[in-house]
């Protein structure tokens, strides 16, 4: 608890390393990188649009060339006219014959050559992204129909260094609105997905923090929302979490303080039944047959009692001893229990031992007659709840028999009470989970089904309604008795 109370909350304001810094960047980058590609397909079309201008201008110079008297023109002319078509060579394809229009003095030779005839998209944006890292003093030729169809193809050849520049421009314009465009759609989506997401999460996040610094708190469990999306889902569940480990330290906290109250009491109360032990040997001199007749059963409960005490203290809880297992007959202990249950029930309930005399069991003795005493108990309240709420019910009646299947022996306790409540049911055998009455603990079922896993057996609910309940618990022989009795069988068969 004490690392949980330093562990610093998360701040609410958005930090670089945070989940809202976090998902401004990637916006920005993922955005950046939608601009990229359309960049490059702009940056080819400009190109080549531009292009195209140069051979619209230059046709026009063509033209003019044709027009002119005789097709002569000055050297001056013909040097204002290239410059403002902004090319170096013009030539005019009609049919079979090829006609040069327009040249310089001393044309240059072409470093690459371009048909915007059948040029791809994916050519025009390989060309695009070659010409600005080729660098200036290129000579380039461009072939393409006239726009005026004044000839079948017209071919001219420029310097490639004012479409550089031109390309450069739009690129700078194309990156800066690309920038901006970013930005504010970054800056929208961040908005939307932190309303959506970020702050949600962010009160997820800091309410486990502060339900960890301190988890019994009960006002620190998150209040769902109504979302029906994952991060409803998320809150609705983290509720149910925190609900369920609240209750369940709030209950570990109880247990803790009653196995100290235990260990107290069970100090003064081993002495107290240490003295009532003493009187009982002495009520056992008597000559009277009444006393002669009680004084060892109680003695034998007193005992019990001593040593429950005793192994309480031992280990500081009530965990139970591995079981001392013998030999002994069902019936006379079944005997034992309805003795020491008959004095607490009312003469409304009738108990009946159908356990065969010659059944015996291989087990502790003592642990056993504790599952069978607090099967029956829970079934006298049972019965006699029913009858207090139900003056005119008829006598109730708890009926105890057993049987052994090969190395098995089971018990079954079958009483005629009210059954078992639905809501009781699946936590029948955990401890302070299934008390189905008033006042009760919860705890019989919880030890009784201990004492039998201890020895290898099961303690189940085989039967619940409105005519009574059935128990059925096994117990197992043991493991080294199971196997001579296997090895006589087999010399028995081998003889």
């Amino acid at each position: 608890m004490a690392d949980m109370e330093d562990r610093p909350a998360p701040s609410g304001r958005a930090a670089l390393g945070g989940l809202s810094g976090k998902l401004l960047l990637l916006t920005i980058l993922f955005v950046m990188v939608g601009e990229v590609l359309i960049f490059f397909p702009s940056i080819a079309n400009f190109r080549i649009t531009w292009l195209k201008g140069r051979i619209a201008q230059a046709e026009i110079a063509a033209l003019a060339v044709e027009a002119a008297p005789d097709r002569m023109l000055s050297g001056d002319l013909k040097s204002e006219l290239l410059k403002g078509a902004g090319v170096l060579v013009v030539s005019l394809n009609r049919g079979e014959s090829r006609k040069l229009i327009l040249r310089t003095d001393n044309p240059p030779m072409i470093d690459e050559h371009f048909d915007l005839r059948t040029m791809s998209w994916m050519a025009a944006v390989a060309d695009a992204f070659h010409a600005l890292i080729a660098g200036d003093g290129r000579v380039i030729g461009v072939t393409d129909l006239p726009p005026s169809m004044s000839g079948d193809v017209i071919d001219i050849a420029l310097d490639e260094a004012p479409l550089r520049t031109a390309m450069f421009g739009f690129a700078l314009n194309v990156l800066g609105v690309s920038a901006i465009l970013s930005l504010i759609v970054a800056g929208l989506v961040f908005l939307a997905l932190n309303q959506v997401l970020v702050k949600p999460m962010r009160r997820l996040t800091a309410n486990m923090v502060s339900f960890g610094q301190n988890p019994e708190d009960k006002s620190r469990i998150i209040v769902p929302g109504r979302r029906r999306d994952e991060i409803g889902v998320a809150e609705r569940e983290l509720n149910h979490m925190q609900s369920e480990l609240s209750s369940m330290l709030s209950q570990k906290s109880r247990l803790a303080a009653l196995g100290l109250a235990v260990s107290k009491i069970s100090h003064d109360l081993r002495n107290m039944l240490s003295s009532a032990h003493l009187i009982s040997d002495r009520l056992g001199m008597i000559d009277d047959p009444t006393v002669q007749k009680f004084a060892p059963k109680l003695i034998a409960s007193l005992d019990r009692a001593i040593a429950l005490c005793a192994q309480t203290l031992k280990f500081g809880r009530a965990q139970e001893p591995p079981p001392m297992r013998e030999k002994f007959p069902l019936y006379k202990l079944v005997e034992e229990v309805i003795d020491a249950v008959v004095t607490q029930a009312s003469g409304r309930v009738v108990f009946y031992n159908n356990v065969p005399p010659s059944l015996s069991a291989d087990a502790d003795r003592d642990q056993i007659y504790r599952v069978l005493t607090n099967l029956v108990r829970n079934a006298i309240d049972a019965i006699e709840g029913h009858q207090a709420e139900n003056p005119g019910s008829p006598d109730g009646n708890v009926t105890i028999k057993a049987w052994r299947e090969g190395a098995i022996a089971t018990i079954e306790i079958r009483d005629s009470g009210p059954g078992i409540p639905d809501k009781v049911r699946s936590r029948l055998f955990e401890a302070f989970q299934s008390a189905a009455r008033r006042g009760g603990t919860g705890l019989g079922l919880a030890i009784a089904a201990e004492l039998v896993r201890a020895h290898g057996g099961e303690l189940k609910l085989s039967a619940t309604g409105a005519e009574g309940s059935v128990f059925l618990f096994t117990i197992p022989d043991r493991v080294g008795e199971l196997r001579s009795g296997r090895r006589g069988e087999r010399r028995a068969a081998e003889g």
